[in-house]
């Protein structure tokens, strides 16, 4: 019997990897999505594409959603109407996408919806698990508020799952993409002290955690989904340095990113020191544990 699937963020970094895997497993695939069909074809390979949630009402519905919609929260500095923006692409679509579940002859029975690590604000250098209380800043309350309009979801009798992504590396973009110029050139190097904690993971094992929240029906709420050996900023820039073979000697001081950038400076200058402390418990087994192997993966 076919299983069907609708996918937001199909066609980012990690939804075009996601979208393919799933392809691949049987899964009949669905994405929501502004850009031109063919486009999306293109990323994300044989799917069917809609660009409005009202276009799935009246449908039969689908059997799973996997929700990785919203705008790249580093793209543009942080003024109040791009908070909102920040806000509208993930809380406000989260909504739109339960209510028109609802409308469904056919309710999913699992929804697998994105948050980040950021949800915990920053926590210096104690260990961060899924229990961890979290201090109250911007990322925070962007995430609480993303990850409570997934969980309403459960009121209609949906199991959800909710992935809390660290910073995200692979080739061919993301993150370690903007690093890659300066590091080659030999201008790389530690973001303030350095001594913020980054929670990496590497793409792939991204990809297999959502489908193991998807197709491991005793998983619900939510998911670290960072690296067992979280590491420094320091700790990240040198290693990066040494799989590309160059210094990492100019570091960018605090007081300059701030200036630069503003309240989202705390993004490159705080963190949290990570750990899929459920995903371990529960049987997941990481493809890149260790940061110089996925490092070394991503930039080739």
């Amino acid at each position: 019997m076919e299983k069907r699937i609708l996918i937001t963020g199909g066609t980012g970094f990690i939804g075009q990897v996601l979208c393919r895997e799933l392809a691949s497993r049987g899964w009949s695939l669905t994405v929501l999505s502004r850009q031109a069909t063919n486009i999306v074809k293109e990323l994300c390979g044989p799917v069917q594409v809609i660009g409005d949630l009202g276009q799935t009402s009246g449908r039969p519905g689908f059997d799973a959603v996997i929700n990785l919609a919203g705008e790249g929260i580093a793209d543009k500095r942080w003024s109040d109407k791009r908070k909102q923006a920040l806000r509208d692409s993930r809380i406000a679509l989260t909504h739109d996408l339960v209510s028109a579940m609802e409308s469904w002859a056919t309710r999913p029975g699992v929804l697998v919806s994105g948050s980040a690590v950021g949800v915990y604000g920053n926590q210096g250098d104690q260990l961060v698990t899924e229990e961890t209380s979290p201090t109250i800043e911007f990322t925070h309350e962007l995430c609480r508020d993303w990850e409570q309009a997934a969980l309403e979801a459960e009121k209609l009798g949906v199991r959800v799952c909710l992935s809390r992504t660290g910073v995200v590396a692979g080739s061919g973009g993301g993150f370690l993409q903007r690093m890659l110029l300066p590091f080659k050139l030999g201008l790389g190097g530690k973001l303030g002290s350095g001594r913020q904690y980054m929670p990496w993971v590497h793409r792939d094992d991204v990809v297999a955690a959502l489908i193991w929240m998807l197709e491991n029906e005793q998983a619900r709420g939510p998911y670290n989904v960072v690296s067992p050996a979280p590491v420094t900023n320091a700790e990240f820039t040198r290693a990066l340095a040494r799989v590309l073979s160059r210094p990492a000697i100019l570091p960018a001081p605090a007081f300059a990113l701030q200036l630069m950038l503003g309240e989202m400076a705390r993004l490159l200058l705080t963190g949290q020191r990570a750990v899929p402390a459920r995903l371990e418990k529960e049987g997941f087994r990481f493809k890149y544990p260790e940061l110089a192997d996925a490092l070394q993966e991503s930039v080739k």
